[in-house]
Protein backbone atom coordinates (compact mmCIF):
# COMPACT_ATOMS: atom_id res chain seq x y z
CA UNK A 1 0.00 0.00 0.00
CA UNK A 2 2.81 2.78 0.84
CA UNK A 3 4.75 1.82 -2.08
CA UNK A 4 1.33 2.17 -4.36
CA UNK A 5 -0.20 5.23 -2.77
CA UNK A 6 3.92 6.85 -2.66
CA UNK A 7 4.57 6.57 -6.92
CA UNK A 8 2.09 9.41 -7.53
CA UNK A 9 2.28 8.76 -11.67
CA UNK A 10 1.90 4.70 -11.31
CA UNK A 11 -0.76 3.28 -14.00
CA UNK A 12 0.95 -0.18 -14.16
CA UNK A 13 1.88 -3.13 -12.19
CA UNK A 14 3.48 -5.98 -14.10
CA UNK A 15 3.92 -9.43 -12.39
CA UNK A 16 6.93 -10.84 -13.47
CA UNK A 17 4.95 -14.66 -13.39
CA UNK A 18 1.50 -15.75 -12.14
CA UNK A 19 0.97 -15.00 -8.98
CA UNK A 20 -0.55 -11.75 -7.54
CA UNK A 21 -0.46 -12.59 -4.11
CA UNK A 22 2.24 -10.07 -3.16
CA UNK A 23 0.56 -7.47 -4.77
CA UNK A 24 -1.93 -5.27 -2.69
CA UNK A 25 -4.71 -5.37 -5.64
CA UNK A 26 -7.10 -3.36 -3.32
CA UNK A 27 -5.12 -0.60 -3.12
CA UNK A 28 -4.02 -1.04 -7.06
CA UNK A 29 -8.02 -0.88 -7.88
CA UNK A 30 -8.65 2.25 -5.34
CA UNK A 31 -6.29 4.11 -7.51
CA UNK A 32 -7.34 3.09 -10.86
CA UNK A 33 -3.64 1.11 -11.22
CA UNK A 34 -4.00 -1.81 -14.00
CA UNK A 35 -2.22 -5.13 -12.38
CA UNK A 36 -1.38 -7.50 -15.27
CA UNK A 37 0.70 -10.78 -14.95
CA UNK A 38 2.37 -13.35 -17.11
CA UNK A 39 0.53 -16.31 -17.12
CA UNK A 40 2.25 -18.96 -18.83
CA UNK A 41 5.73 -17.98 -18.91
CA UNK A 42 7.32 -20.05 -15.73
CA UNK A 43 4.98 -23.01 -16.63
CA UNK A 44 7.42 -25.37 -18.05
CA UNK A 45 10.27 -24.30 -15.50
CA UNK A 46 7.82 -24.84 -12.19
CA UNK A 47 6.31 -28.32 -13.60
CA UNK A 48 10.18 -29.24 -14.22
CA UNK A 49 11.07 -28.80 -10.48
CA UNK A 50 8.24 -30.21 -9.16
CA UNK A 51 8.93 -34.03 -11.59
CA UNK A 52 12.62 -33.24 -9.94
CA UNK A 53 11.44 -33.09 -6.42
CA UNK A 54 9.13 -36.05 -6.79
CA UNK A 55 12.00 -38.08 -8.15
CA UNK A 56 14.19 -36.84 -5.61
CA UNK A 57 11.65 -37.40 -2.82
CA UNK A 58 11.13 -41.00 -3.87
CA UNK A 59 14.90 -42.44 -4.85
CA UNK A 60 15.85 -39.81 -1.45
CA UNK A 61 18.26 -37.91 -3.39
CA UNK A 62 19.06 -35.67 -0.58
CA UNK A 63 19.37 -37.88 2.21
CA UNK A 64 22.10 -40.14 0.00
CA UNK A 65 24.16 -36.85 -1.24
CA UNK A 66 24.47 -35.46 2.08
CA UNK A 67 25.68 -38.69 3.55
CA UNK A 68 28.05 -38.84 0.95
CA UNK A 69 29.67 -35.73 1.18
CA UNK A 70 30.07 -36.66 5.39
CA UNK A 71 32.01 -39.89 3.91
CA UNK A 72 29.22 -42.40 4.50
CA UNK A 73 28.33 -45.30 1.58
CA UNK A 74 24.84 -46.46 2.83
CA UNK A 75 23.85 -48.56 -0.29
CA UNK A 76 21.99 -51.10 1.29
CA UNK A 77 19.57 -48.22 2.76
CA UNK A 78 19.09 -45.88 -0.16
CA UNK A 79 18.46 -49.08 -2.18
CA UNK A 80 14.53 -49.56 -0.85
CA UNK A 81 13.18 -46.77 -3.10
CA UNK A 82 9.53 -47.42 -4.11
CA UNK A 83 9.96 -46.80 -7.73
CA UNK A 84 7.44 -44.79 -8.93
CA UNK A 85 6.16 -46.25 -12.23
CA UNK A 86 2.84 -47.63 -12.14
CA UNK A 87 1.96 -45.68 -8.92
CA UNK A 88 -0.82 -43.22 -8.45
CA UNK A 89 0.20 -39.86 -8.39
CA UNK A 90 -2.43 -37.12 -7.13
CA UNK A 91 -2.32 -33.97 -8.50
CA UNK A 92 -4.30 -30.74 -6.45
CA UNK A 93 -5.32 -27.87 -8.90
CA UNK A 94 -4.73 -28.22 -12.84
CA UNK A 95 -3.99 -25.08 -13.78
CA UNK A 96 -0.85 -24.38 -16.58
CA UNK A 97 1.36 -25.80 -14.40
CA UNK A 98 -1.11 -28.38 -13.48
CA UNK A 99 -1.23 -29.50 -16.71
CA UNK A 100 2.49 -29.11 -17.57
CA UNK A 101 3.95 -31.57 -14.41
CA UNK A 102 0.86 -34.10 -15.83
CA UNK A 103 2.53 -34.01 -18.96
CA UNK A 104 5.51 -34.58 -17.65
CA UNK A 105 4.63 -36.98 -14.61
CA UNK A 106 3.00 -38.89 -17.63
CA UNK A 107 5.90 -40.24 -19.14
CA UNK A 108 7.01 -42.24 -15.84
CA UNK A 109 3.98 -44.18 -16.26
CA UNK A 110 1.96 -43.24 -13.40
CA UNK A 111 -1.79 -43.37 -12.96
CA UNK A 112 -2.81 -40.06 -12.28
CA UNK A 113 -5.45 -38.95 -10.91
CA UNK A 114 -6.60 -35.48 -9.73
CA UNK A 115 -9.01 -32.74 -8.39
CA UNK A 116 -9.67 -29.07 -9.06
CA UNK A 117 -12.80 -26.79 -9.06
CA UNK A 118 -12.60 -26.18 -12.52
CA UNK A 119 -12.02 -29.66 -13.41
CA UNK A 120 -14.79 -31.61 -15.40
CA UNK A 121 -14.96 -35.28 -16.64
CA UNK A 122 -14.65 -34.48 -19.93
CA UNK A 123 -11.21 -32.52 -19.35
CA UNK A 124 -9.78 -35.12 -17.30
CA UNK A 125 -10.56 -37.53 -20.06
CA UNK A 126 -8.83 -35.39 -22.57
CA UNK A 127 -5.57 -35.40 -20.25
CA UNK A 128 -5.62 -39.01 -19.81
CA UNK A 129 -6.37 -38.72 -15.99
CA UNK A 130 -8.84 -39.84 -13.55
CA UNK A 131 -11.01 -36.97 -11.68
CA UNK A 132 -11.73 -36.79 -7.76
CA UNK A 133 -14.68 -35.27 -6.56
CA UNK A 134 -12.73 -33.60 -3.49
CA UNK A 135 -8.80 -33.19 -2.38
CA UNK A 136 -9.37 -36.17 0.09
CA UNK A 137 -10.50 -38.42 -2.38
CA UNK A 138 -6.96 -38.04 -3.64
CA UNK A 139 -5.15 -38.07 -0.59
CA UNK A 140 -6.66 -41.70 0.36
CA UNK A 141 -5.55 -43.35 -3.16
CA UNK A 142 -2.44 -41.55 -4.26
CA UNK A 143 1.39 -42.84 -3.59
CA UNK A 144 2.47 -39.37 -4.09
CA UNK A 145 0.74 -36.10 -4.31
CA UNK A 146 1.93 -32.78 -5.97
CA UNK A 147 0.09 -28.96 -5.21
CA UNK A 148 -0.35 -26.69 -7.96
CA UNK A 149 -3.15 -24.49 -6.50
CA UNK A 150 -2.51 -20.65 -6.32
CA UNK A 151 -2.94 -18.89 -3.01
CA UNK A 152 -6.51 -17.16 -2.86
CA UNK A 153 -8.33 -17.29 0.58
CA UNK A 154 -10.14 -20.39 -0.30
CA UNK A 155 -7.08 -22.70 -1.30
CA UNK A 156 -5.21 -21.57 2.66
CA UNK A 157 -4.48 -24.53 4.62
CA UNK A 158 -6.50 -26.36 2.00
CA UNK A 159 -3.46 -29.02 3.02
CA UNK A 160 -4.55 -29.65 6.22
CA UNK A 161 -4.60 -32.61 9.07
CA UNK A 162 -6.90 -33.85 7.79
CA UNK A 163 -5.79 -33.96 4.54
CA UNK A 164 -2.36 -35.06 5.28
CA UNK A 165 -3.89 -37.68 7.88
CA UNK A 166 -5.98 -38.94 5.00
CA UNK A 167 -2.91 -39.98 3.10
CA UNK A 168 -0.98 -43.30 2.91
CA UNK A 169 2.04 -43.97 5.28
CA UNK A 170 5.30 -43.30 3.72
CA UNK A 171 3.52 -41.41 0.82
CA UNK A 172 4.94 -38.65 -1.18
CA UNK A 173 4.54 -34.63 -1.39
CA UNK A 174 5.32 -31.98 -3.27
CA UNK A 175 4.81 -28.59 -2.84
CA UNK A 176 6.05 -26.29 -6.01
CA UNK A 177 2.55 -23.62 -5.96
CA UNK A 178 2.16 -21.76 -2.41
CA UNK A 179 3.51 -22.06 0.93
CA UNK A 180 0.25 -20.88 2.18
CA UNK A 181 -1.72 -24.06 0.50
CA UNK A 182 -0.32 -25.99 3.51
CA UNK A 183 -0.65 -25.98 7.00
CA UNK A 184 3.09 -25.94 7.77
CA UNK A 185 2.60 -27.70 11.58
CA UNK A 186 0.01 -30.11 10.64
CA UNK A 187 2.88 -31.21 8.10
CA UNK A 188 5.15 -31.05 10.07
CA UNK A 189 3.59 -33.54 12.22
CA UNK A 190 2.71 -35.86 9.54
CA UNK A 191 5.86 -36.15 8.20
CA UNK A 192 7.33 -37.83 12.04
CA UNK A 193 3.94 -39.13 12.61
CA UNK A 194 3.27 -40.69 9.24
CA UNK A 195 6.72 -41.20 7.48
CA UNK A 196 5.70 -38.92 4.85
CA UNK A 197 8.32 -37.90 2.22
CA UNK A 198 8.42 -34.50 1.53
CA UNK A 199 9.59 -32.01 -1.51
CA UNK A 200 9.33 -28.21 -0.82
CA UNK A 201 9.44 -25.10 -3.00
CA UNK A 202 7.51 -22.84 -1.42
CA UNK A 203 7.09 -22.12 2.20
CA UNK A 204 4.46 -20.13 4.50
CA UNK A 205 5.78 -16.53 5.72
CA UNK A 206 8.92 -17.50 3.54
CA UNK A 207 11.63 -14.48 2.48
CA UNK A 208 10.42 -11.88 0.01
CA UNK A 209 14.39 -11.16 -1.06
CA UNK A 210 16.87 -13.00 -3.19
CA UNK A 211 19.08 -13.60 0.22
CA UNK A 212 18.04 -13.76 3.50
CA UNK A 213 17.97 -15.64 6.91
CA UNK A 214 15.19 -18.76 6.55
CA UNK A 215 13.86 -19.37 9.81
CA UNK A 216 12.15 -22.58 9.26
CA UNK A 217 15.36 -24.71 10.19
CA UNK A 218 13.57 -27.79 11.47
CA UNK A 219 11.00 -27.70 8.23
CA UNK A 220 13.88 -28.08 6.42
CA UNK A 221 15.61 -30.64 7.87
CA UNK A 222 12.27 -32.79 7.84
CA UNK A 223 12.13 -32.44 3.96
CA UNK A 224 13.98 -31.97 0.90
CA UNK A 225 13.90 -28.11 0.31
CA UNK A 226 14.69 -25.76 -2.27
CA UNK A 227 14.62 -21.88 -1.81
CA UNK A 228 11.54 -21.14 -4.15
CA UNK A 229 13.14 -21.35 -7.09
CA UNK A 230 10.52 -23.02 -9.56
CA UNK A 231 10.42 -20.49 -12.09
CA UNK A 232 14.06 -19.69 -12.10
CA UNK A 233 15.62 -21.07 -15.05
CA UNK A 234 17.43 -18.85 -18.28
CA UNK A 235 14.01 -20.48 -20.43
CA UNK A 236 11.47 -19.36 -18.12
CA UNK A 237 13.12 -15.53 -17.22
CA UNK A 238 13.48 -14.94 -21.16
CA UNK A 239 9.73 -16.34 -21.42
CA UNK A 240 9.00 -13.70 -18.75
CA UNK A 241 10.63 -10.95 -20.29
CA UNK A 242 9.26 -10.84 -23.48
CA UNK A 243 5.92 -11.21 -21.87
CA UNK A 244 6.54 -8.06 -19.95
CA UNK A 245 7.79 -6.51 -22.61
CA UNK A 246 4.69 -7.29 -24.46
CA UNK A 247 2.28 -5.95 -21.92
CA UNK A 248 4.27 -2.44 -21.71
CA UNK A 249 3.94 -1.96 -25.67
CA UNK A 250 0.09 -3.01 -25.68
CA UNK A 251 -0.18 -0.65 -22.54
CA UNK A 252 1.65 2.29 -24.74
CA UNK A 253 0.01 1.75 -27.88
CA UNK A 254 -3.65 1.23 -26.64
CA UNK A 255 -4.02 2.37 -23.54
CA UNK A 256 -5.25 -1.17 -22.92
CA UNK A 257 -2.42 -3.17 -21.34
CA UNK A 258 -3.23 -7.13 -21.64
CA UNK A 259 -3.68 -9.94 -18.93
CA UNK A 260 -4.85 -7.67 -16.27
CA UNK A 261 -5.97 -9.30 -13.49
CA UNK A 262 -7.81 -6.26 -11.70
CA UNK A 263 -10.66 -5.27 -14.35
CA UNK A 264 -14.02 -6.49 -14.05
CA UNK A 265 -15.11 -9.09 -16.37
CA UNK A 266 -18.65 -7.07 -17.02
CA UNK A 267 -19.81 -3.77 -15.88
CA UNK A 268 -22.10 -3.28 -12.96
CA UNK A 269 -23.98 -0.66 -15.33
CA UNK A 270 -27.57 -1.29 -16.73
CA UNK A 271 -28.10 1.06 -19.19
CA UNK A 272 -26.49 0.69 -22.90
CA UNK A 273 -26.35 3.92 -24.48
CA UNK A 274 -25.11 4.16 -28.48
CA UNK A 275 -24.05 7.58 -30.08
CA UNK A 276 -23.94 7.32 -33.90
CA UNK A 277 -21.91 10.59 -35.09
CA UNK A 278 -19.79 12.32 -37.80
CA UNK A 279 -16.10 12.05 -36.61
CA UNK A 280 -16.01 15.70 -35.13
CA UNK A 281 -14.28 17.34 -32.60
CA UNK A 282 -16.33 17.86 -29.22
CA UNK A 283 -19.00 15.47 -30.06
CA UNK A 284 -18.25 12.99 -27.08
CA UNK A 285 -17.39 16.00 -24.72
CA UNK A 286 -20.79 17.73 -25.67
CA UNK A 287 -22.81 14.14 -24.60
CA UNK A 288 -20.99 13.67 -21.81
CA UNK A 289 -21.01 17.18 -20.61
CA UNK A 290 -24.89 16.77 -20.60
CA UNK A 291 -24.68 13.40 -18.72
CA UNK A 292 -22.85 15.14 -16.11
CA UNK A 293 -25.47 17.77 -15.92
CA UNK A 294 -28.29 14.97 -14.99
CA UNK A 295 -25.73 12.84 -12.64
CA UNK A 296 -24.83 10.28 -14.61
CA UNK A 297 -21.58 8.05 -14.62
CA UNK A 298 -20.67 6.60 -17.47
CA UNK A 299 -18.72 3.63 -16.29
CA UNK A 300 -17.62 2.20 -19.83
CA UNK A 301 -17.21 3.72 -23.05
CA UNK A 302 -15.63 2.80 -26.71
CA UNK A 303 -15.70 4.65 -29.46
CA UNK A 304 -15.71 2.97 -33.04
CA UNK A 305 -14.63 4.85 -36.54
CA UNK A 306 -16.17 3.26 -39.59
CA UNK A 307 -14.11 3.18 -42.76
CA UNK A 308 -13.30 6.08 -44.48
CA UNK A 309 -12.85 8.14 -41.34
CA UNK A 310 -16.27 10.10 -41.25
CA UNK A 311 -18.47 8.51 -38.78
CA UNK A 312 -18.08 6.62 -35.67
CA UNK A 313 -20.21 4.47 -33.32
CA UNK A 314 -19.75 5.52 -29.69
CA UNK A 315 -21.46 2.73 -26.59
CA UNK A 316 -21.51 3.66 -23.26
CA UNK A 317 -22.79 2.35 -20.37
CA UNK A 318 -24.67 3.90 -17.70
CA UNK A 319 -25.27 3.52 -14.24
CA UNK A 320 -28.32 5.99 -14.82
CA UNK A 321 -31.39 6.21 -17.27
CA UNK A 322 -31.13 9.16 -19.06
CA UNK A 323 -34.00 11.19 -18.90
CA UNK A 324 -35.97 12.35 -22.71
CA UNK A 325 -34.77 15.28 -22.45
CA UNK A 326 -31.06 14.74 -21.80
CA UNK A 327 -31.75 12.39 -25.45
CA UNK A 328 -33.18 15.38 -26.66
CA UNK A 329 -30.63 17.76 -25.75
CA UNK A 330 -27.83 15.53 -27.09
CA UNK A 331 -29.42 15.07 -30.26
CA UNK A 332 -29.59 18.63 -31.08
CA UNK A 333 -26.21 18.44 -31.73
CA UNK A 334 -26.04 18.36 -35.35
CA UNK A 335 -22.56 16.38 -35.61
CA UNK A 336 -24.87 13.44 -34.01
CA UNK A 337 -27.03 11.49 -36.34
CA UNK A 338 -28.85 8.96 -34.07
CA UNK A 339 -28.68 8.20 -30.59
CA UNK A 340 -30.01 4.44 -29.41
CA UNK A 341 -30.69 3.91 -25.91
Amino acid sequence: TDAINAANSLSLIIRAGAGVNTIDLESANNRGIHVCNCPGTNTDAVAELALGHLIAADRRIHEASHDLANGKWNKKEYGKSRGLKGRTLGVIGVGMIGKAFIARAQSLQMRIVAWSRSLTDEQAQELGIERCNTPLDVAKIADAISIHCAAKAETKHLINSEFLNTMKEGAILINCARGEVIDTQALKQAIQNNGLRVGLDVFENEPSGGEADFTDVELAKLATCTPHIGASTDQASEAVAAAVVQIVKTYKESGKPCNSVNILAKSEAKYNLTIRHYNRVGVLASALDVLRKENINVEEMQNHVFVGNQACACSLKLDKKPSSECINTMSDNQDVIQIML
